[in-house]
């Protein structure tokens, strides 16, 4: 599932303590300015020039509240009072909200093919409303550098920080009882304010021009207690638009949710890498360090022991917290499919169980009109799962966090109706050779509802603050994944939050296997890590040691590892396998791919539908060689392998360790027998003449190249060199590696035997990979990604160049040799073909 829990701008949110003075010191600055502009002008001699109209007009300063809020307004009231006056909005903002932090979070609500989905957040930003005299500024709060009020240099983070000015606004009127201010806030959603409108990188990429305010609109705004949710629609004009090019224009549908923020931030849980969470910082100048140090503290909803539960929570009780998390389910969502989501949620009932809390998390169906005529899925104190009717095959589950504190406010899940077609390709796919239920293309509800349960599981512990754990599939023993007794007490990994779909190692004499993760040990753990009270703790720091001591207590058990998403060289942390051996584990799936190819026809056709065509064939047919070249990659990467396990320093291990010689060496050889000779059983002949009339063939030449150009990918070999510099013999050479390669794909040339049409393609992509080596450079990446990407090699001062070119020096020989033992004709002209390639090749190096 796309993760959109933390989006990248909240995941750069950081807080900043006692900036009011310098919003003070702004403010102060802005009316001396003011001030003087209007002393100036004070000669009255002289009739005054007309005053320059400003946002709608105001040239004498307020007016009577009548007078601007007629009785043709339509009020709504909530947060602040909003008053809808022909296609104007006002803002009626209570003056005790003035100066209190709220949280803007901008969202795609609707968007252009092409150009994002949505339910995407573009941006997130902590403002305040702050008066001015007859003004109203909405300032951007900095959260990005703290340091205490108590501090000296605390007065110089705040100079380094004033807040930019999102928009101002002048004071329409004054609230009838003289403690609001009103201001028209129709241009903050209609004019091109980039912060609440398109992102940068798109306006670069479809070089938009301007935005179009003759198309662009509100559709709403409407108020609720905590917060405001405005729905606008933008239109820009853009010389290069994702779709519909012929217009010239880009129309997205945006909504902003401005959020107050409690008056007094939760206490932060300090983060630690070694534990999987959503987390965000800011730089500390005032902590007692030599440096400026990155202070990291969890996202987690506010769960807290009630004060007469305090002594039995001590001595171990489970309570109920002061305040539950609740779901509520979309009346949208079909009839059937609500109790496997609440389900789903509740799942996660057992996990804070562990952190000492029961009902601590609870579903519920949001109340029909009748039960509560105010119940909106808007209103943000309401959490709630959005089904939407779209064919988005996915489902997302952010979560909207105080960026002073992480505490977590609210989150809405988002859940594409489509998901269900990408269930049922998966569970299809990875399970039908032993699973009758999953050989159909629609399945029974009740299979599906348990599907639709264990993707809201996985979507609820992004909210809860989870990441995803891609270290969890490898922590169980491939064999034990056969075993129906330990997979259904631990399920198929230890954490759900894993890309660990379903058993696709089991086989079908393993009768009664799970097939599936649960909520399970790791997360249990997390959830305990990230949310039990730690009651004797006055400060996050007093916290520390009982935290370490709780991560201590697990060392080395790989079922508590966690592994980050996003480490490709790290054979370990894998999105979609399954078990400590890649090699072992897909073996078993490819067998269980060889029982279901034969059935496609069979399993894919439907009674009763003599219109039917071969669709559904075709695509399962795709998703067999989908899941064949996964098995493919997670084999791969064990080829320059390093594992990537945390550690603090105070444990005195090492954290990332080279992948052994015989499980490198044993990946290749998995990969010459499984992949470089060709996999034939995948030509079925009966589905490829009912599904299209050309691309088999380039089907599997497409996995073959792409697996051997990732093994010969320049960042793998730079860390297979630096593995034998480090380890020696003890390290898989890179002598070793292209021998092994090379005898596998050529293991023609010894006997001069027929090489079929898919060899060939092969030898001719290992021939130009070659050349790229010997004559190509790593990838110059533009300098933004180079912080993220870590070290490159230097190609031509590595010792890839002199290796490519004793390969194709070894291969020149034995291809000449070759040529007059082949007898089939076609085998010869490849040869020679393949020959001349490799003379230019080393000749042009060579300057011959």
């Amino acid at each position: 599932m796309r993760n959109k829990t933390l989006p990248k701008l909240l995941r750069r949110s950081l807080f900043v303590f006692g900036v009011m003075g310098a919003l003070l010191m702004s403010e102060d600055s802005f009316a001396q300015k003011k001030k003087k502009k209007d002393e100036k002008a004070a000669p009255a001699a002289a009739p005054a020039a007309p005053a320059r109209p400003q946002n709608g007009g105001n040239n004498n300063g307020p007016k009577p509240y009548k007078e601007v809020i007629t009785a043709k307004a339509k009020t709504k009231a909530g947060l602040f009072k909003v008053h809808e006056l022909e296609d104007k909005y006002f803002y009626e903002i209570p003056d005790s909200l003035f100066g209190r932090d709220m949280l803007m979070v901008v969202r795609i609500a609707k968007t252009a093919n092409g150009l994002g989905y949505g339910g995407e957040n573009t941006n997130n930003l902590m403002v305040r409303w702050e008066k001015n005299n007859d003004d109203v500024l909405l300032k951007v709060v900095s959260v990005n550098n703290f340091a205490a009020d108590s501090l000296p240099i605390s007065l110089a983070v705040k100079a380094s920080n004033l807040e930019p000015i999102l928009q101002k606004f002048s004071v329409k009127s004054r609230g009838t009882d003289s403690t609001g201010t009103v201001i028209e806030a129709t241009d903050l959603f209609t004019k091109d304010n980039q912060a609440l409108g398109m992102e940068r990188s798109s306006r670069t990429q479809y070089k938009v021009s301007r935005l179009d305010a003759e198309r662009s609109y509100i559709v709403h705004v409407n108020s609720y207690p905590i917060n405001i949710e405005a729905r606008y629609v933008l239109t820009y004009a853009a010389a290069e638009p994702p779709s519909n090019s012929a217009t010239g224009l880009i129309t997205l549908e945006m909504n902003a949710s401005m959020i107050l923020l409690p008056k007094e931030p939760m206490k932060q849980r300090l983060a630690d890498r070694r534990v999987g969470w959503f987390a965000r910082s800011y730089v500390d100048y005032g902590a007692d360090e030599q440096r400026a140090t990155s202070r990291r503290y969890l996202d987690r909803w506010r769960l807290e022991v009630k004060p007469e539960d305090v002594e039995k929570f001590k001595r171990g009780e489970l309570v109920e917290p002061v305040k539950p998390i609740v779901y509520y389910i979309d009346p949208a969502t079909p009839k059937k499919w609500v109790p496997y989501l609440k389900q789903g949620v509740e799942d996660w009932q057992k996990a804070f169980e562990a952190a000492g809390f029961k009902n601590a998390i609870i579903a519920k169906e949001a109340p029909s009109p009748e039960e509560d005529p105010t119940w909106s899925p808007e209103d943000a104190r309401y959490s709630v799962i959005r089904y939407f009717a779209s064919d988005i095959q996915n489902a997302y589950g952010p979560h909207v966090s105080d960026p002073r504190s992480g505490e977590i406010i609210e989150s809405d899940i988002g859940w594409y109706h489509n998901v269900m077609n990408l269930l049922r390709n998966w569970f299809f796919i990875q399970t039908a050779a032993i699973n009758p239920d999953a050989r159909k293309v629609k399945f029974d509800d009740e299979v599906m509802g348990r599907l639709i349960r264990f993707v809201s599981a996985h979507e609820v512990g992004h909210t809860l603050g989870l990441p995803h754990n891609f270290a969890s599939s490898v922590a169980y023993p491939v064999e034990k994944l056969r075993d129906p007794e330990f997979t259904k007490a631990m399920g198929t990994a230890p954490s759900i939050m894993d890309y660990a779909r379903f058993n696709y190692i089991a086989q079908p004499e393993d009768k009664g296997v799970s097939l599936m993760p649960d909520v399970g040990p790791y997360d249990k753990y997390a959830i305990a890590w990230g949310y039990r009270p730690i009651l004797d703790a006055k400060t996050p720091e007093d916290e520390l040691p009982t935290l370490d001591k709780w991560i201590l207590d697990k060392k080395g058990d790989p079922v508590y590892r966690y592994g980050r998403q996003g480490n490709n060289y790290d054979p370990t942390t894998q999105s979609e396998d399954l078990g400590d051996n890649a090699m072992k584990a897909s073996d078993y799936g490819i067998k269980n791919l060889k029982r279901i190819l034969p059935n496609l026809i069979e399993w894919t056709a439907e009674e009763n539908k003599p219109f039917k065509d071969y669709s559904d064939l075709s695509e399962m047919y795709g998703q067999v060689i989908g899941q064949f070249n996964r098995y493919m990659g997670h084999v791969r990467t064990n080829v320059g392998g390093v594992m990537e396990v945390y550690k603090s320093a105070g444990q005195n291990e090492a954290v990332y360790t080279h992948t052994s010689k015989d499980i490198q060496k044993s990946a290749v050889e998995f990969l010459n027998k499984e992949l470089f000779a060709t996999p034939e059983w995948m030509m079925d002949e009966q589905i490829i003449s009912r599904i299209g009339d050309f691309g088999a063939l380039e089907r599997i030449r497409g996995i073959q190249v792409t697996t051997l150009n990732g093994i010969l990918e320049w960042g793998r070999l730079g860390r297979v060199i630096e593995n034998e510099a480090l380890n020696g013999n003890e390290a898989y050479k890179i002598t070793e590696l292209f021998d092994d390669l090379r005898k596998g794909i050529w293991t023609e040339l010894p006997s001069g035997r027929t090489i079929d049409v898919h060899r060939r393609a092969l030898q001719r992509a290992h021939i130009e990979r070659l050349e790229t080596l010997l004559t190509g450079s790593e990838p110059n990446l533009p300098a933004q990604f180079r912080a993220f990407a870590g070290p490159q090699i230097n190609a031509s001062q590595s010792d890839i160049r002199p290796m490519a070119l004793g390969e194709l020096k070894t291969l020149q020989s034995q291809i000449r040799g070759a040529i007059g033992r082949t007898s089939d004709r076609m085998s010869k002209l490849h040869l020679e073909e393949a020959l001349t390639r490799v003379n230019k090749i080393i000749s042009e190096y060579s300057g011959e």
